[in-house]
């Protein structure tokens, strides 16, 4: 899956157990502390409507999540 090898590749504070608990996130939630995802998707149109401090999991990794402009 192109989503799982990407966030391997840039999130490597991440645990292999946290990967495959955020799967079920996707594609709502972005990482705040990867600026390249967060810019590939604002790149596409997409903005952020909500940021919380901690993931679904309260772990300490801000989220920011994202939907299409105008939807």
């Amino acid at each position: 899956m192109v989503w799982e090898q990407s966030v391997r590749a840039t999130h490597l504070f991440l645990s292999d157990k946290e990967v495959e608990q955020i799967k079920k996130y996707v594609p709502q939630a972005v990482n705040e502390q990867n600026p390249q995802a967060v810019g590939f998707y604002e790149h596409l149109g997409l903005e952020t409507y909500r940021r919380t401090d901690f993931d679904e999991e309260g772990n300490p990794y801000p989220l920011l999540y994202m939907k299409l402009q105008n939807i």
